[in-house]
């Protein structure tokens, strides 16, 4: 397997997480929308890196990579990169308390439209991203 397999199988995985968001922000489940959009992210930029031939390390943002290897990743214009970058350091520290919240810090009472809209369009522009990298590389 090639790492350029690889970061189709995310691409594959991000698609089908997208399906599945969609689900979520219908039935405004804000704190789980924000919860599977920074996975969302996170596979999605894996992804990018990967297909780059750059091994990702095993934590959960790595929109600072992104940035630090811009210049493999010429189908992202620079606004982008940083848009993601910022998307996935945000939604980083969401990770934990969109879904275990804690004793004063209830998730689906905190979140609500705009978190979730943020993440679930972090998430789409993260997808893409990763499927516009992959149709360059066919070309």
């Amino acid at each position: 397997m090639t790492t350029k397999q690889l970061a189709a199988g995310y691409y594959r995985k991000c698609r089908d997480r997208m399906a599945a968001l969609r689900v979520l922000e219908e039935r405004e489940a804000w704190s789980d929308v924000v919860r599977e959009s920074q996975e969302i992210v996170e596979l999605a930029l894996k992804g990018v890196l990967r297909a780059v031939g750059i091994d990702p390390p095993k934590w959960h943002d790595v929109g600072g990579l992104l940035l630090e290897h811009r210049g493999k990743v010429s189908t992202l214009p620079e606004e982008e990169a940083v848009f993601l970058a910022e998307a996935s350091k945000r939604l980083r520290k969401e990770r934990e308390f969109s879904f275990y919240g804690d004793v004063d810090f209830i998730p689906t009472e905190e979140y609500g439209p705009d978190e979730g809209r943020y993440a679930f369009e972090s998430a789409r522009r993260a997808t893409e991203a990763l499927g516009e990298m992959l149709r360059s590389l066919e070309e």
